[in-house]
């Protein structure tokens, strides 16, 4: 039986598994050192910075990952398998208690880098959003900050940071590498690129040049620098966790902080809050019952709608464009698989920026439907999955439930209803046999007329009345 050791054997590594699907696996749980792929035998080997992070990677995929399934006849020795890329990835403590470079000429570690002005920033835990701005203010007290170019990869968000010496980017490594930006998260890790200079076409939130701030802008959406997503080692060296405090980043953080914390304190699982594209294509609609108003009705409840387009040559498609990626990202992610008019949503992002307007294109940015345009910090807490349960606001003070129900009656069978007042204004909750008949009322009654009143209609997170 293998003793605990800080050195993870994994088997069964097929050559569609990358170094970065395997780091990906054990990325929360503490510093990986060292990485060995043995090709030749399908294998690997992963050395963590301490025993404890190891025996964490083992212990939480035995616990939590449904993924997950123990051989028993190895339980003694800690042997369990995971499936990634469609492969079961066996994964157990290693003989080895340490990995040298005689193990295997293919190891990697931060050292195999030479020192260079420009850095390689891979930020883990990514719960807020990073921007040019951000990183400005995090790098340059050690020494002039000439381009910045930001970009989304497997191993996660990255950017690039070119000083004008050497010294100063050897100094930043020194001083930054492990630390969080904000406390407990957007873990900073930095190693030396290999590129001797960075090209830079565009000032925007993605690049900056801060030797030519006369640099024009760029549509919002596009990839800033195209070639850069390739650039320098993408090993994953997570840090530490030791925190760091930036006050310049603080007013940035508060606005971030306060979304993370309508969700719990942290973003939902699956959301990473880097996405940058603003359009979705829907597909699987039912076209005899959708139109633009209703996708409207059911997206707005994720972030601000910009305009909608039904595509006439594909009648069950549509593309909605988002006020930025976020929200986009928000409405994917709890949305996708929903039942609306009997068909389940498909739901990706869509290889446009954006939806160019037209005469067939509903315009929605100046709505004062859109649910975001007041306090949309707040109105994250209310994102969720479609739920049995609805909340209709903005009633009439006179309103009955016998009122309330026959309005929406006609869209599945009501099983409760709750009047009651909140802060002087009355408000309800309607359970529905199911999810898809309350979305089907959500996204047809959403902004209709009861007793002279435009009613507002959201889900509800209670399960019962």
């Amino acid at each position: 039986m293998a003793e605990p050791s800080k050195v993870i054997h994994i088997r069964n590594v097929g050559h569609e598994i990358s170094e970065n699907d395997l780091l990906q696996l054990v990325q929360p749980f503490g510093v990986v050192t060292k990485l060995v792929m043995l090709r030749a035998k399908n294998q690997a080997l992963l050395q963590m910075h301490d025993l404890n992070s190891a025996v964490n990677v083992l212990q939480y995929y035995t616990s939590v990952q449904p993924s997950v399934r123990c051989d028993p006849e190895y339980l003694s020795s800690f042997l369990f398998w995971v499936l990634l890329r469609g492969r079961n990835v066996y994964i157990q403590f290693s003989s080895h208690q340490e990995l040298t470079t005689t193990d295997s000429p293919g190891w990697k570690s931060d050292q195999d880098s030479q020192p260079n002005r420009i850095l390689l920033v891979t930020i883990h835990h990514m719960l807020y959003p990073i921007t040019v701005e951000v990183l400005h203010q995090v790098f340059s007290p050690y020494g002039y900050v000439e381009k910045i170019v930001t970009f989304q990869k497997s191993a996660g968000f990255q950017a690039l940071i070119q000083y004008q010496s050497r010294q100063s980017a050897v100094q930043a490594k020194s001083s930054l590498q492990g630390r969080n930006i904000y406390d407990g998260c957007c873990q900073l890790d930095i190693q030396f690129s290999n590129l001797s200079e960075l090209q830079v076409n565009y000032n925007n939130e993605r690049s900056r040049d801060f030797t030519n701030p006369s640099l024009p802008t760029e549509q919002r959406g596009r990839s800033s620098q195209p070639g850069y997503g390739d650039a320098g080692s993408l090993y994953a060296l997570q840090a530490s966790g030791a925190r760091v405090a930036f006050a310049q980043v603080s007013t940035m953080m508060s606005n971030a902080a306060a979304i993370a914390a309508a969700f719990g304190g942290g973003l939902p699982p699956g959301v990473t809050g880097t996405n940058d594209r603003c359009t979705i294509l829907v597909t699987n609609l039912n076209p005899e019952k959708v139109d633009e108003d209703k996708l409207f009705n059911l997206f707005s409840l994720y972030g601000n709608i910009v305009r909608i387009k039904l595509l006439r040559n594909k009648p069950d498609h549509a593309l909605v464009q988002m006020e930025d990626g976020f929200q986009a990202e928000l409405a994917v992610h709890f949305l996708k698989g929903a039942l609306l008019f009997g068909n389940r949503l498909e739901l990706n992002f869509s290889k446009y920026p954006s939806i160019t307007p037209a005469a067939d294109t509903h315009e929605y940015a100046g709505s004062n439907l859109n649910r975001f345009n007041n306090n949309a910090v707040k109105n994250y807490k209310y994102c969720c999955s479609p739920t049995k349960m609805i909340h209709v606001s903005a009633l009439a003070q006179d309103i009955t439930e016998e009122e309330i129900v026959t309005h929406l009656e006609e869209h599945g069978t009501i099983v409760n209803t709750k009047l009651f007042e909140v802060n002087g204004k009355k408000q309800a909750l309607v359970l529905f046999e199911s999810e898809e008949q309350a979305t089907e009322a959500l996204v047809c009654k959403h902004a209709s007329t009861i007793d002279r009143s435009t009613v507002r209609i959201s889900f509800s997170q209670l399960q019962s009345i």
